[in-house]
């Protein structure tokens, strides 16, 4: 993990890159905390994460959303635990292992996940307009790779996902 970006001893792309992204992130927060205001703050930040990783995974197991989330068991039963209770989670005994509790989006949770992504969409569609358009492209094809390398799905499979479980 980078501690210091001003380091002597990284190369001097790391830092200007990792110094851009620190900035872009404060503003991609600040993005993500009106988006979900804006849908009545029905979910945390954390919450809504956890409902965009089932809504990407689909039907999926406690220990691979709390691998997603990069949080342990205990943690992401107790956030499924609440979001289970409002309707926004749903769960079924894996009829494969009866052990195991598979966890899904309920149609409540794609409806939030929908409406704080769309707020989110236009506030950054927004943004975006105000860039010079010859800044837009070299944006694309950083944010892309930056993404994969992170481990975080495409918008496209985002989509495809959705499509599959028949949420587009």
């Amino acid at each position: 993990m980078l501690e210091h970006i001003d380091d002597p001893t990284l190369p001097d792309d790391v830092a200007a890159v990792t110094s851009a992204l620190l900035t872009a992130s404060r503003l991609l927060v600040a993005v993500s905390v009106r988006s979900l205001a804006a849908a009545g703050g029905r979910v945390t930040l954390p919450q809504f994460r956890l409902l965009v990783l089932l809504g990407s995974h689909g039907e999926t197991n406690l220990v691979t959303l709390a691998d997603g989330l990069a949080v342990n068991s205990s943690t992401a039963l107790r956030m499924v635990d609440r979001l289970a209770l409002r309707g926004l989670v749903s769960r079924r005994v894996n009829p494969h292992s009866r052990r195991e509790v598979l966890l899904r989006l309920s149609t409540a949770g794609q409806r939030i996940v929908d409406e704080v992504s769309t707020r989110r969409r236009e506030e950054i569609a927004a943004i975006v307009t105000t860039m010079p358009a010859r800044d837009r492209a070299g944006l694309v094809k950083a944010l892309r790779a930056f993404t994969a390398a992170g481990g975080e799905p495409s918008e496209e499979e985002w989509e495809r996902a959705r499509a599959s479980l028949g949420w587009a």
